[in-house]
C-alpha cells in the first residue's frame, strides 16, 4: 500500500511489453483512468513517456473513448470568415425535454485555413474542400480533428475535373476504418483509406447515371447521398448508397415521390435508418408559414419501401420562429433541431418535439464575433481523440 493505493505488480502477455521497466496499475485500469480526462489533457498525456504514448494510441482506448463520447453527443457549429478560414465550435446537445436550461456557452474548439466548401462530418472527424495552388488552382478535400485541432490534406485526384467534386467521409465500423468517397461530376468515382501508410485514390466503378449533392450521411458503415437522374427532364431524385466495407454502389429510388425532393430536405439517422426529413415548402429555408413536416424513413433497400410520417406544427409556432431556419437534423427519434441560416445575435437553435408537440429555443451564447457569416449546423457531434 502506498498513500492508501494499491499498485498491482499483476504480470500478463499484453502488460509485460508496457510494463518491464516500471511498477503500474494494469491497462485495463489506466485506460479507465484517462477515459475521465478532457480531450485536451489526453493530448498532453501522450507526450509523458512511451508507456503513455501507446496506451493512448491503442485501437482499444480510441473506441472507448468513441462509444463515451457517443453517450454525450454535442452540437458542432461550422462558419467561413471574410478570410476564407473556418471556424469550429460545439455546444452541449440537450437531451432531456424537460430540462429548463434554455442558454449554453458555445466552445470555440478550432480553426483552419483556405475552406472552399463544407461537406461535413462522421464519427468526430470533418471533411471539406480547400483550393490548392496558385495560377491553376485544384480543389483538394481536407480531413480535420476540430476537437483536437489536427488536419490532413489528401492527395490530388487524378482527375479533368477541377470544381465539380463532391467528397463524403465514411466510417466502416467492422473494419475500424474511415474511408473518404469522392465523386468527380457523377462520371468519376474514387475512394481513400484513412490511416494507411500510403495515402492514395483507388478508383472504383459505378453503374449508375446520377449527378452527386452536398446532401449526405453515414450510417452503420453505408454512406447515402441524394442524386438526380440526369435523363430525368424533372430532375426526379433517388438516393445513392455506397458500402463502405464492400465499396459496391446501389440506389433506392423514391416510388411515392415522383418529382425532386423539396430544397429543404435533409438526411438524418431515425433509430439507424435512413430519413429524409422536409419542410412543406418548397425551399431551402423553414419560414413562419411552415406549417408540416414530412418525414420519409427508408424501411426495405432492396424493395425500395419506404414509411411516410407527417407533424403538424401547432400555433405557437409562428411565436417563436423569427427568422428564416434550416433543418439541422432530428435528435433521436421525436426531436426536429432546427438551426438559424446566418449567424445572428442572440443565436439560437429550435427543438420540436414532434411527440408532446412542444417547442424549445435554446439560446446559444459566445459566437458573437461570427456575427451574420453563413452558419452550418450538424447534431450528434463527438468527440474523438484518434489521430490523423
Amino acid at each position: 500500500m502506498k498513500g492508501g493505493l494499491t499498485i498491482s505488480r499483476r504480470v500478463t502477455r499484453s502488460t509485460t511489453r508496457l510494463d518491464r521497466n516500471s511498477l503500474t496499475l494494469p491497462v485495463e485500469v489506466v485506460i479507465e483512468i484517462f477515459l475521465r480526462l478532457p480531450l485536451n489533457s489526453i493530448a498532453r498525456c501522450r507526450c509523458v513517456c512511451k508507456l503513455w504514448s501507446s496506451v493512448l494510441r491503442s485501437q482499444g482506448f480510441t473506441d472507448s473513448f468513441l462509444t463515451k463520447s457517443c453517450s454525450r453527443p454535442q452540437l458542432l457549429f461550422a462558419c467561413s470568415d471574410y478570410r476564407r478560414e473556418i471556424h469550429f465550435l460545439s455546444s452541449p446537445q440537450p437531451e432531456n425535454p424537460e430540462d429548463n436550461s434554455h442558454v449554453v456557452a458555445a466552445n470555440h474548439l478550432a480553426r483552419f485555413p483556405t475552406s472552399y466548401s463544407l461537406f461535413g462530418c462522421t464519427n468526430g472527424f470533418f471533411c471539406y474542400g480547400a483550393n490548392q495552388g496558385k495560377n491553376k488552382p485544384v480543389l483538394v478535400t481536407v480531413v480535420c480533428n476540430p476537437s483536437t485541432g489536427q488536419s490532413l490534406t489528401l492527395p490530388r485526384l487524378n482527375s479533368k475535373e477541377r470544381y465539380r467534386v463532391e467528397s463524403y467521409l465514411g466510417y466502416d465500423p467492422v473494419a475500424k476504418e474511415f474511408k473518404v468517397l469522392s465523386v468527380c461530376d457523377g462520371k468519376e468515382f474514387h475512394v481513400l483509406t484513412l490511416g494507411t501508410k500510403k495515402l492514395s485514390w483507388r478508383v472504383v466503378e459505378c453503374c449508375i447515371p446520377h449527378y452527386s449533392s452536398r446532401k449526405w450521411i453515414c450510417i452503420s458503415g453505408v454512406l447515402y447521398y441524394i442524386a438526380t437522374e440526369p435523363r430525368s427532364s424533372s430532375g426526379e431524385s433517388m438516393v445513392v448508397c455506397f458500402d463502405l466495407g464492400t465499396e459496391k454502389f446501389s440506389s433506392v429510388n423514391l416510388l411515392r415521390l415522383k418529382r425532386a425532393l423539396p430544397q429543404s430536405t435533409t438526411l438524418v439517422n431515425y433509430n439507424d435508418r435512413l430519413g429524409l426529413l422536409m419542410s412543406s415548402e418548397d425551399t431551402c429555408y423553414v419560414f413562419r408559414s411552415c406549417k408540416r413536416f414530412k418525414l420519409w424513413v427508408l424501411r426495405d433497400a432492396t424493395e425500395h419501401e419506404w414509411s411516410k410520417h407527417v407533424f403538424i406544427l401547432p400555433p405557437l409556432w409562428k411565436d417563436v420562429v423569427v427568422d428564416r431556419m434550416c433543418i439541422a437534423g432530428i435528435a433521436g427519434v421525436n426531436e426536429i433541431v432546427l438551426a438559424p441560416w446566418f449567424q445572428y445575435v442572440p443565436s439560437y437553435v429550435i427543438y420540436y418535439n414532434v411527440e408532446s408537440k412542444t417547442i424549445r429555443e435554446v439560446e446559444i451564447q459566445g459566437m458573437e464575433a461570427l456575427q451574420g457569416r453563413r452558419l452550418n449546423t450538424y447534431l450528434n457531434y463527438v468527440e474523438n481523440v484518434k489521430l490523423l
